[in-house]
């Protein structure tokens, strides 16, 4: 029951981190990706899925420390609430990798590379 309350709060609460899986790509154009090499695709695929890797772990941990910091305060302190971080800065970084995968990924279907891009499942 206190986790259902953590979680229906924190969803409540506008400065409570998203779920890394729950953040959209942003746009990103696949034009500027159309003077690459399908090498080229490939390496800057891997790069920016490695940073969408980094920046969607440290998105899932502060939803974590948020979720942590609303139960301590809902129980203990009310006003730890608004200690709650948020998530602006990561969710828009991760949002942008998002996109910018997406681009890579329109490119290379363009250019008929033939690069395997593997989507994450769905969030249940």
């Amino acid at each position: 029951m206190r986790k259902f309350v953590t979680i229906a709060l924190c969803g409540a609460l506008t400065a409570c981190a998203s779920k890394s899986s729950d953040i959209r790509a942003s746009y990103v154009s696949p034009i500027q990706y159309q003077s690459y090499t399908c090498q080229q695709l490939a390496e800057e695929a891997s790069r920016v899925s490695a940073r969408a890797s980094e920046v969607a772990g440290t998105q899932d941990s502060a939803r974590s420390n948020d979720a942590a910091m609303t139960a301590v305060a809902v129980v203990i302190f009310w006003p730890a609430l608004f200690a709650l971080k948020g998530d602006k800065q990561t969710a828009a970084e991760l949002g942008r990798l998002k996109g910018e995968l997406d681009a890579i990924e329109q490119a290379s279907i363009r250019k008929n590379c033939n690069i395997k891009f593997q989507k994450a499942p769905p969030a249940t």
